[in-house]
């Protein structure tokens, strides 16, 4: 089969169930402290927020993938190409999620979450790169959107070296920008 006779559908389809196991890896890599009560909870609550953090950034990809995909009328063998990368960009959220909860939050960890999350951004701008010219429909996100999102993750690992918090922050701040459901052009 040609990639001219894959459908949009099963992209989306086969980019569904990597990204349903990503989560689930992520999941699994939640361990309960020794303490129990307060105190345990008090522990184990910083990677639960960053746990949260990796789950919005994913979830925020897996919505965009479905607007992009439903943006495509054919499938070439370069988006086949550019969703693998992206989908193994994606993957990497569970490693560096769970380096910051074994290691800590450290100048180091801030700095390679922040690479790790510039990856999937750069993998899906080149994915998106590939869908919109055979595409009729508006695009769900802009180039602004999508470079301000790049500038923020790329400033961020520099700024980890300095202030780990405020480059999970920055990071923080993409995810709020892309919650923004898209502007939907309506013809009255």
């Amino acid at each position: 089969m040609s990639s001219q006779n894959l459908s949009p559908d099963r992209l989306e389809a086969f980019s569904d169930g990597v990204i349903a196991v990503i989560i689930t890896i992520m999941v699994l890599e939640l361990k309960l402290p020794v303490q129990d009560g307060l105190v345990g909870l008090r522990l184990v609550l910083p990677t639960v927020f960053l746990y949260l953090l990796t789950f919005v950034q994913i979830g925020i990809y897996w919505v965009n993938h479905h607007y992009l995909i439903d943006e495509a009328e054919t499938v070439s063998h370069g988006m086949l190409w550019s969703n693998l990368i992206f989908l193994f960009c994606l993957s990497l959220f569970p490693f560096a999620t769970d380096w910051i909860g074994i290691k800590g939050l450290s100048h180091f960890s801030a700095a390679l979450y922040a690479a790790v999350s510039l990856l999937p951004a750069v993998s899906y701008t080149a994915l998106w790169i590939r869908v919109r010219p055979q595409s009729a429909v508006p695009p769900h996100a802009s180039w602004g959107k999508m470079i301000v999102s790049l500038c923020l993750y790329l400033t961020a690992i520099p700024v980890a070296y300095l202030w780990p918090l405020l480059s999970l922050a920055m990071i923080g701040v993409v995810a709020v920008i892309w919650l923004l459901p898209p502007k939907v052009e309506t013809t009255e």
